[in-house]
């Protein structure tokens, strides 16, 4: 399987540019896309994997973050052109709640399966925790302002501007406490020596270079596939809220979704909540607020203001990762549970 990977990687890739340049109708364009992100996100956890042996875990769980929030920033660039704030939105929101749920979830349930308890740093887990309550106030308290006292849109958006401008500034200082001044603190020692004793499938050049390849291809083929949503989401009936918080926003994160779990089943379950929980924290604290200044350049005013049923789910979503991670340890039952409310939540959006 492992000689016909690449091969396997160009053929879908092809086929998957072939069917949405040549037209050849939405089925066969989403089913291609589909096998093809499948493929380019295996590559993608594999140069991860392969990074963060010379980097270490944290740093290489990060890197897989960023990459794989690279295609959900260019969908919601190229919604934001067409003006569709709604579905890059729900898309935000999915995001958020499909790392924290579904990422975690299944990491922890598939990695708890073969191993009793999986640990990780547990004072990088608590300063996640308060990360993602920081997410939760930028969030809740602007919405709740604008609802209640009925702000006018031009004073909402000078609101989100700001709001916006120190959620970046935050995201900024959490990378240099991180990455420089705690590096040590947060690092999880045990898991970051030399992969356990196995070798790193490429260089650390190659490594490099196959996760930038992975991260366009992943970006096209997401492009791709979010043209053919419409036809998809109108011949099943479906809301732009749930296709944006979960079809959406599952493609854009194929990449953390393999690569987490990959992780997860070599017990390195600190790069793992590193991926799930970092890119829900990337989310909210920089592509979010990043969005809203990329707006202002299309000449279109996005705000930041999210509807109640995106802030509930997006609440109860890091109220119950909070609770589980929180301890530095996850257990297959604790992802089972991650799994149950992200199913509870993507019913309740389908019947929106």
């Amino acid at each position: 399987m492992k000689k016909l990977f690449f091969p396997l990687l160009i053929i879908t890739f092809i086929l998957s540019a072939l069917s949405h340049f040549m037209h050849w109708g939405a089925e066969l364009e989403f089913g291609f896309a589909g096998l093809a992100i499948l493929f380019a996100a295996g590559l993608l956890g594999k140069a991860t994997e392969s990074v963060a042996h010379y980097a270490g875990q944290r740093l290489g769980g990060f890197l897989n973050a960023t990459f794989g929030n690279a295609a959900e920033l260019i969908i919601a660039i190229f919604l934001i052109k067409e003006g569709l704030f709604d579905i890059v939105k729900a898309s935000l929101t999915g995001a958020i709640i499909g790392n924290l749920l579904l990422v975690l979830g299944a990491s922890a349930f598939v990695g708890g399966l073969k191993f009793k308890e999986q640990k990780f740093n547990v004072h990088l887990a608590g300063q996640n925790a308060s990360l993602m309550l920081l997410g939760i106030i930028a969030l809740f308290i602007p919405a709740i302002f604008v609802k209640t006292e009925h702000i006018s849109e031009h004073d909402t958006m000078s609101i989100s501007i700001i709001v916006a401008a120190f959620l970046i500034f935050a995201y900024i200082g959490w990378l240099i406490y991180s990455m420089f001044t705690h590096k040590d603190l947060l690092e999880d020692h045990v898991d970051t020596q030399a992969d356990h004793g196995e070798k790193p499938a490429w260089t650390k050049g190659m490594s490099v270079v196959f996760l930038v390849v992975a991260t366009v291809m992943v970006a096209f083929i997401s492009e791709w596939l979010v043209h053919t949503l419409d036809t998809f989401s109108s011949r099943f009936g479906l809301s732009e809220l749930f296709v944006g918080a979960f079809v959406v926003a599952i493609v854009g994160n194929a990449a953390e979704h393999s690569a987490a779990v990959m992780l997860a089943l070599k017990n390195k379950m600190g790069a793992a909540v590193e991926i799930a929980v970092g890119s829900s924290l990337q989310i909210a604290l920089f592509v979010a607020p990043v969005l809203v200044f990329i707006s202002l350049l299309f000449g279109k005013e996005m705000n930041l203001i999210f509807t109640t049923i995106e802030l509930a789910a997006i609440g109860v979503s890091v109220l119950i990762a909070t609770s589980i991670s929180r301890d530095g340890s996850t257990t297959w039952f604790e992802g089972k549970l991650l799994l149950i409310v992200y199913v509870i939540l993507g019913v309740s959006f389908y019947f929106v």
